[in-house]
């Protein structure tokens, strides 16, 4: 008998994972398989392409395990696409003129984006965002340029718009439909994703098409749209949908679609018994084409065994189209019947255009949750979407509202029945992920977890809590075991430390909500770099961002740092004279400090030039730092005084100012043991003695309280610092993620005593070391608000969210109050509560 072969037309996301199921079912150990792909490169990840902007190399975005074509002698041929099939003679012709018989040939051709046919669309900065070639094309040329247009406002549009403003270029959406993202988002949630989109500089044009590219020496210089008005721009990026790529099929007879798609029946058999259609390029038997990845992977699977002579089940009838996607770093999922399109059903929505928070559920006459959009915060997603279908176990309203709102839900995904499906992208039910016991077998196993990364949140909650001591579904060591890494390595970057340290299952990814702004700190805390440089930026929360803390209605506070709480009378004017003139909030704060609330984003680098020509500088209060050393006013002019504590603090406060930590820092000194300063309820406190200076560790205030431990006493100016210099770097190198310094202490195997052996007798040898990396802290410390004023590029995150930079935010709103501003809690409340009701 000869051995049959199967060809593989097409090698993207859906291919190799055919390649893969024929592998899991012991066909290519019986049949030869040959794949033509007409990339230079084999399957990478296109759901992740963006992130090549975000330091990953197309090598790191590659779907093909090392070893995988040679192990299972599949011969690919890369940068060769089939060019003509002859179904009578059963043989396919690449371009390079290759010749190859087939006994089952499979097209996975995929997709080719659209163009609209206007004038200049081949111009020169003309792209497509589709491939790597594609996106390597764009950088290139965005070096010369200074302003792009995105011509599409769906999935990839967001995404192009996003890396065109990441390479530094003012960026316009251009949308023909009313809102963004019209396929998966509703009416209400587009405008809380436009509000959003908007805050961050991106201009955006919806309802309007694109009549013309404008063109100067063969080049784009602008273009018209259909409104009347015209943009200014470099580039053109062309994201406007896809089309399925069906003209090989086309060309050898097979049966096509009215609207395109190669026509397959429910075991995505063409109207060839010999061929089969897989991913976009298929129409399936329910007449759509599916242009998810999760679909092409079941139509992958479907195939592979009816090749194998397996039970395909009911073959492939359809597929779920719910998406979950973060796109410019807002949260976008939808899913089941979004758009509310069945007869009778009701909406319940929840809306906060301040924080751009929407989420709606769309639910039947009796009950039955049918679908939903979220927009801003999709935590729920990978519950809501398995509940699809159910009557959920409790009221719609609780899935919606915040538990700020009085509706607190204590449901998980435990409540979900067994054969709730969780990766949709593999179809793999809750009770499968039950059998395995952590993240990565999970993985390994199911393949849950693997595609999208969406279902990642809701399978760590399923998993038993004590099998794994990782840091986060991303990597197995802690957070002082990554410091570590990282510091011993001298790795720069995030990615880097993933690749090398991640869990093998997530390598080359993006990392999550909790390893991102972990290792974020650690890397500042060791590196000593601008803060929103380069990777940096998207390991950061979300006050970092922008050197500010965001306040409850979208404005956000200034604080200067003032050392000591020591400030001449010509500063204070300063303070004052700002505060005044960009009408803020202002308060004395019990950290010795002036807070000045209620600036917009826009208006932050201005308030930071008055305030840093003034010669002050970020108090760091929006990050894991030090915060404040505050003090009494000591022997200088207090009659109980017995040290120089102001003197002492404006050291200790300059010494430690912009050090990254676990969790934020806050200190005081105290000129006598009167204790003013209220020194012991810090993370480390000074109280003067007669003989110099007693040093307290481990205390906090909040809400719950601890005093602090006497680590040394009677200690000289240079001994002091020297100790606090060791015991802050022992804290942040071996404090677990958000671990205050009084819950790392009582961790700490040993505790006060184990301690005491390491920084003050250096049991361990470490002292040294800690001493070195504080003094590469100090001498490398640099102001992150003078920073970002002195670097044009730096300044171009802080802009309205508005069309026009600089126009106030219509949703940040102020009513007076003793002579200054609050926020307007009335606005507020019906932002919160809007449409939190059954319609």
């Amino acid at each position: 008998m000869t051995t049959p072969t199967i060809v593989l037309v097409g090698h993207g996301m859906v291919g190799q994972r055919f390649l893969e199921a024929l592998a899991d079912r012991g066909v290519t150990e019986r049949a030869r398989i040959v794949v033509l792909c007409e990339e230079p490169r084999p399957a990478y990840d296109r759901v992740q392409l963006t992130s090549y902007f975000s330091g990953k190399t197309p090598d790191d975005l590659s779907m093909v395990e090392a070893g995988f074509m040679e192990k299972h002698g599949i011969e690919l041929y890369v940068g060769d696409p089939a060019e003509s099939v002859d179904r009578e003679a059963r043989t396919v012709t690449a371009r390079s003129g290759r010749v190859v018989a087939y006994d089952t040939l499979v097209l996975a051709t995929g997709s080719y984006p659209f163009v609209p046919p206007v004038p200049g669309k081949d111009a020169r900065g003309c792209f497509v965002y589709r491939t790597i070639e594609d996106l390597l094309a764009i950088e290139e040329y965005a070096k010369t340029a200074t302003t792009g247009a995105v011509v599409g406002g769906g999935l990839l549009g967001l995404e192009a718009a996003g890396a065109l403003k990441g390479l530094g270029l003012d960026t316009h959406v251009v949308e023909f439909a009313p809102r963004l993202m019209p396929v998966q988002v509703d009416e209400g949630g587009g405008a809380a994703l436009l509000r959003t989109i908007e805050r961050m500089g991106l201009t955006v044009h919806t309802g309007t098409g694109t009549q013309e590219v404008v063109t100067a020496d063969g080049a784009v210089t602008g273009m018209k749209l259909s409104d009347g008005s015209e943009l200014a721009t470099d580039m053109v990026v062309f994201s406007a949908g896809v089309r399925p790529r069906d003209q090989l099929a086309r060309d050898c007879g097979l049966t096509v679609g009215e609207r395109g798609g190669i026509a397959v029946d429910e075991l995505c058999r063409t109207s060839d018994p010999a061929v089969f259609a897989i991913g976009e390029c298929a129409l399936a038997s329910d007449g759509r084409v599916y242009g998810l990845v999760a679909p092409g992977y079941e139509m992958a699977q479907t195939v592979a065994a009816t090749i194998a002579e397996e039970e395909a089940g009911n073959g492939f009838t359809g597929a779920d189209m719910s998406t979950k996607l973060k796109l410019l770093g807002v949260d976008v999922a939808s899913f089941g019947d979004a758009h509310g399109t069945a007869e009778g059903c009701l909406d319940v929505v929840y809306s906060d255009s301040r924080s751009g928070v929407y989420k709606k559920l769309v639910i039947s006459g009796d009950g039955v949750l049918l679908g939903g959009v979220l927009v801003g915060d999709a935590e729920q997603y990978g519950l809501l979407r398995p509940l699809t279908g159910s009557v959920p176990p409790v009221s719609p309203e609780q899935l919606v509202l915040p538990a700020g709102a009085g509706a607190p839900v204590a449901l998980g995904p435990s409540a979900l029945p067994d054969d709730a499906v969780i990766c949709s992208c593999h179809n793999v039910t809750k009770h499968a992920i039950g059998q395995c016991s952590s993240l990565p077998e999970v993985k390994k196993c199911t393949k849950a977890g693997t595609g999208c990364g969406s279902c990642v949140k809701t399978i760590e909650k399923l998993l038993p809590a004590a099998t794994d001591k990782g840091l986060c579904g991303c990597f197995s060591y802690t957070r002082s075991e990554l410091y570590e890494i990282a510091r011993t390595l001298r790795l720069t970057s995030f990615a880097a430390l993933l690749d090398s340290h991640g869990r093998d299952t997530v390598k080359g990814g993006e990392g999550c909500e909790v390893c991102k702004p972990t290792v974020g700190s650690i890397l500042a805390s060791l590196n000593n770099g601008y803060i929103l440089d380069g990777e940096q930026a998207s390991l950061q929360d979300t006050n970092d961002h922008f050197l500010a803390n965001m306040q409850r209605n979208g404005s956000y506070s200034v604080v200067p740092r003032i050392p000591g709480g020591e400030i001449t009378p010509d500063k204070l004017i300063v303070i004052g004279e700002v505060a005044r003139d960009f009408g803020l909030y202002t308060k004395i704060t019990g950290g010795q400090r002036i807070d000045l609330f209620g600036a917009r984003v826009d208006q932050l680098p201005s308030i930071w030039t008055r305030l840093v020509d003034a010669g002050f500088e970020s108090g760091h209060a929006y990050g894991k730092a030090l915060r404040t050393v505050k003090s009494c006013v000591g022997q200088t002019w207090c009659r109980y005084g017995v040290q120089d504590s102001v003197k002492m603090a404006i050291q200790l406060e300059l010494r430690y100012r912009g050090l990254r930590a676990p969790h934020k820092l806050k200190s005081a000194v105290s000129g006598c043991a009167r204790e003013c300063a209220e020194a012991q309820s810090k993370d480390f406190g000074i109280i003067a003695t007669a003989n110099g200076w007693n040093l307290y560790v481990g205390g906090n205030g909040g809400a719950t309280p601890r005093h602090a431990d006497l680590l040394a006493q009677d200690l000289s100016d240079a001994e002091l610092v020297r100790l606090i210099d060791r015991f802050l770097m022992f804290y942040i190198r071996t404090a677990d993620r958000l671990e205050r310094t009084s819950t790392w202490l009582e961790r700490l195997e040993g505790g006060l005593d184990h301690l005491k052996d390491v920084v003050v007798h250096d049991s361990l040898g470490l002292c040294g070391e800690l001493e070195a990396l504080m003094a590469a802290h100090v001498a490398d410390y640099r102001d992150e608000w003078a920073e970002t004023l002195d670097d044009p590029e730096r300044l171009r995150r802080f802009v309205s969210f508005v069309n026009a930079p600089g126009a106030p935010d219509p949703s940040v709103r102020f009513v007076p109050e003793r002579d200054q501003i609050k926020p307007d809690l009335t606005i507020l409340t019906i932002g919160n509560l809007e449409g939190a009701t059954s319609r």
